[in-house]
């Protein structure tokens, strides 16, 4: 485990060492990443001035709703896209050659290979307005709250990457996973919908047959309501459930990946 641990952490400093090489970039992207979060703020203003709740759900209600989303996402894209992307395009071009040659384990090699600053910086503007909402609200949530939030956050993240990766395991079997890789995002809006706004097979489908609802759902209600066990085992249970489903298609993925030399 420390020897992982290490690999990552050099991976990280070399990331960090390269994106201070090109400031003007992470300073563009960072931007762009704050300006679509903006929009997202935005948004949730605008709908309440024309209404006082929506499915039940109070405006900072809903903020601190959207804000967890955007934690979740921004982690994910600071710690795993752009490996994974990396990933998909080296299967295509034979170029996971290199990967397979590195000392560890393929699924960890591929996937901590980069840290994207960007995303990192603007977690902690989502981290922001989660406390501001949390403020706003009122709420005092206790230190086994908080803590049981991180967690949530962390198997929320262990969702969407457990998905990343059997989204880009595909071009093992097909020769481009961009199309899907645009479903996926487009998924992932919906997590920003509390779960009370669907109904009926719809409920059941976007919170638990693709659990995109229960990622920052989950969270959320922890510090709105406290501990519900339904849905705190619930998520840990998901993201084990796809973890292993995602390491399986990786696995028969690989078996099937012809390298640059065959």
């Amino acid at each position: 485990m420390l020897h992982y641990l290490r690999i990552w952490r050099a991976c990280i400093r070399y990331s960090v060492t390269r994106q201070m090489m090109f400031r003007g970039d992470l300073l563009v992207w960072s931007l762009v990443e704050l300006f679509w979060m903006a929009v997202n703020v935005m948004i949730v203003a605008v709908i309440y001035q024309h209404t006082s709740t929506v499915a039940g759900w109070s405006e900072y209600q809903m903020l601190l709703l959207v804000s967890t989303s955007m934690l979740i996402q921004r982690l994910l894209m600071a710690f795993f896209w752009g490996s994974l992307y990396d990933m998909s395009r080296n299967i295509r071009t034979g170029m996971f050659d290199f990967v397979l040659a590195q000392p560890g384990n393929p699924l960890f090699m591929c996937s901590t290979r980069k840290l994207e600053s960007d995303g990192f910086l603007n977690s902690f503007v989502a981290l922001g307005l989660v406390i501001y909402s949390v403020r706003h609200l009122g709420l005092h949530p206790s230190w086994g709250d908080m803590l049981l939030y991180a967690s949530l956050i962390l198997g929320g993240l262990l969702i969407h990457y457990s998905v990343l990766v059997m989204v880009m395991s595909l071009p093992f079997w097909l020769t481009s996973a961009q199309g899907v890789e645009g479903c996926y995002f487009t998924m992932t809006d919906v997590s920003r919908l509390p779960r009370e706004a669907f109904r009926n097979t719809a409920q059941v489908l976007a919170t638990w047959a693709l659990p995109v609802v229960i990622v920052s759902n989950a969270p959320a209600r922890v510090l709105l309501h406290g501990f519900q066990p339904q849905w705190t085992i619930g998520l840990f249970a998901f993201a084990a459930v796809w973890f292993a489903v995602a390491v399986l298609v990786f696995k028969r993925g690989l078996r099937r990946y012809a390298s640059a030399s065959s």
